[in-house]
């Protein structure tokens, strides 16, 4: 019995301790694609970033925004050329995990509490 409750409390002290990997560095810049599905169908844009801009591509438009790094797994978009009164709020983006060539984030706009998740794919360096 004693065997076995060590081996259990091993286990469980194993998986409490799971971190998983965040290599955001490897993210700051390049080319990637993220899908999302919007009002009911499947939707890719593709965005170019570097350190102090990423440019957005999404049915044939082509937006700018401005990015404010926080630390090396956070990030503040804001779009240069707002169209609209929501398009103004700058974005919260947080890296949450790295897999290869894609990672996990997290985003909000600055200051809501509503958060939702996407998977970016680093489709070039």
């Amino acid at each position: 019995m004693w065997k076995w409750s060590s081996f259990c409390l091993l286990v469980l002290l194993l998986g409490a301790c799971y971190q998983p990997e965040r290599n955001c560095k490897a993210f700051k810049t390049g080319t990637f694609t993220f899908t999302a599905v919007i009002d009911g169908e499947e939707k890719t844009t593709t965005f170019v970033r570097d350190e102090a801009m990423e440019v957005d591509y999404f049915e044939g438009k082509k937006d700018t925004s401005s990015i404010r790094w926080l630390n090396d797994c956070e990030y503040i978009v804001k779009k240069i050329n707002p169209k609209s009164r929501a398009e103004e709020k700058s974005i919260h983006m947080k890296i949450l995990s790295t897999d290869g060539n894609s990672y996990t984030f997290e985003y909000s706009i600055v200051g809501s509490s509503q958060k939702s998740r996407g998977t970016a794919i680093k489709i070039k360096p």
